[in-house]
């Protein structure tokens, strides 16, 4: 039995980059994965600012059943994603999953996609932490500095501590991680005290109050809250002992946030009464959080929350960088793209060139958008925020439909290798149609422009499936680099029976 379904390839040049061209190895551990893996989902930006989206234009008191059913199809999802992980190590994931499931082919199509959408995250993210961090430093001092000084500067920041050994980052993250978790649950327990748990009603969960009018847009909020769980396999190959730290932080990632979710999303359903929280929330959407922090904490509550609403989102800039990093990393070693981009510091063993690439890519988007007096929040974050969410969710569902072929050509059939991702992925690509059907709630525009960007992600998709069958047909060896750093036939025995 093959360790997988494309034959490795003989290709006999070293490696790209430093010593040996590869990440640091082993030095991150489970709870540094997950901080990496949580902090790129911003809890605080989620809670504040797509939340009572969800409240506002979904199905208002079945908010908090809708996380939970999201959080369970992530959940059959991962069932079968921390098993696939230990069959094929690549930095790249998702494309490196879906090259071994169906072929290189659909992978390097993947990989151009995934690649974008987290940079696309990472820029629109990066220009919404410019904005308000230009309000919130006029409002605490009168000075105004211009939305773009900040964002060079929080670059600038992001791009020192990617070229550093991923260690710092993860110490960073989880220190930004841990404040505005910890303030979050302080809100929701502030709650609790004040109107008691005679005000939590379980309905929030009974399916007459989740399939009600507007759950297509509240899935499409709580789905996007918890994408960048992908984040556990990018980081495999830089994780002590992978076959154990991985799949463990998959777990917790995915189970901590989403608990987290659904029960902030409870408490505040129960602060404002599950008839009224979606009128309460539609009539002004950015500050629903904000009141209830002054409601139930006072007005350092409500300025705490302003100030980490910013570290949130540095800190999802940050892991959505280094992850749209390595993907670009994983091509340059594949050799699809220019394989300088593949080199690793000698002594951080950090990809520095595909971040000094990204960083070139991120500022370019700052400068464009400052000569064409582009809005930082209604113009570039709204632009790109949704595309980034789309191409991901596309990315998740794909995965998790391709992993059953994947066991199955090896005849192993089983709830966790077949039945249980497949019916994740059935769940998440209904979301991905409804994200595709109301766009516009996405954005939050009516620009036809902004909301046909959707589009960009098939071309994209198409070139990556074009370049492929091109190499196959005039470099064979070069096509068979495409998702090819897999574990070797003496080592397929032992990771059967653990994944098992």
């Amino acid at each position: 039995m093959s360790s997988s379904a494309l034959p490795r390839p003989s290709v006999d040049e070293p490696e790209p980059g430093s010593a040996d061209g590869r990440l640091c190895s082993g030095v991150l551990g489970t709870s540094d994965i997950v901080f990496m893996v949580m902090a790129a989902a911003a809890p605080m930006g989620v809670v504040v600012m797509l939340m009572p989206m969800a409240f506002a234009f979904g199905n208002g008191g079945g908010v908090p059943g809708t996380y939970l059913a999201a959080i369970g199809a992530m959940l059959l999802f991962a069932v079968g994603y921390v098993r696939i992980i230990p069959f094929v190590q690549n930095a790249g994931a998702f494309y490196a999953y879906i090259a071994a499931s169906v072929g290189r082919t659909w992978g390097l199509a993947a990989a151009y996609v995934a690649a974008f959408s987290y940079f696309a995250l990472s820029a629109s993210t990066l220009a919404a932490l410019a904005y308000f961090c230009e309000l919130f430093f006029k409002r605490l001092t009168g000075v105004e500095l211009h939305w773009s000084v900040w964002a060079c500067g929080a670059l600038a920041l992001v791009a020192w501590l990617s070229y550093h050994r991923i260690t710092l980052a993860a110490k960073v993250l989880g220190i930004a991680l841990a404040a505005e978790v910890a303030l979050i649950l302080l809100l929701d327990f502030a709650i609790i005290t004040h109107t008691g748990w005679q005000a939590f009603d379980l309905r929030a969960f009974t399916p007459d109050r989740v399939i009600a009018p507007g759950l297509g847009v509240a899935a499409i909020y709580a789905f996007n809250g918890v994408l960048g769980v992908e984040g556990t396999a990018i980081y495999q190959e830089e994780a002590r002992r992978p076959e154990v730290s991985v799949p463990r932080a998959t777990y917790i990632a995915v189970v901590l946030v989403g608990l987290f979710y659904v029960f902030t999303a409870w408490c505040l359903t129960s602060a404002a009464g599950a008839q009224q929280v979606s009128s309460l929330a539609k009539s002004d959407p950015g500050a629903f959080v904000i009141n209830q922090t002054l409601a139930h904490l006072g007005t350092w509550g409500a300025d705490v929350v302003s100030l980490l609403v910013l570290t949130s989102a540095f800190a999802a800039v940050l892991g959505l960088f280094n992850n749209s990093a390595r993907y670009l990393y994983a091509l340059g070693r594949d050799g699809v793209l220019p394989r300088a981009i593949a080199h690793t510091h000698p002594r951080h063993k950090s990809p520095h060139i595909a971040g000094l690439v990204l960083t070139v890519a991120v500022l370019l988007v700052v400068a464009v958008s400052v000569v064409a007096q582009l809005n930082p929040l209604t113009n570039v974050a709204t632009a790109l925020v949704g595309l980034g969410s789309v191409g991901l969710m596309a990315l998740l569902s794909l995965t998790a439909l391709t992993i059953p072929i994947f066991f199955a050509r090896r005849r192993m059939f089983s709830l966790a290798f077949t039945l249980a991702p497949a019916v994740g992925g059935l769940v998440i690509a209904v979301a991905t149609v409804l994200a595709f059907l109301n766009y516009s709630m996405l954005t939050g525009v009516d620009s036809v422009v902004i909301n046909r960007l959707p589009y960009l992600l098939l071309a994209l998709a198409a070139f990556g499936a074009g370049q492929a069958l091109w190499l196959r047909r005039r470099n064979p060896a070069l096509y068979l680099r495409i998702a090819s750093t897999r574990i070797e036939e003496g080592e397929l025995a032992k990771t059967m029976t653990n994944v098992s």
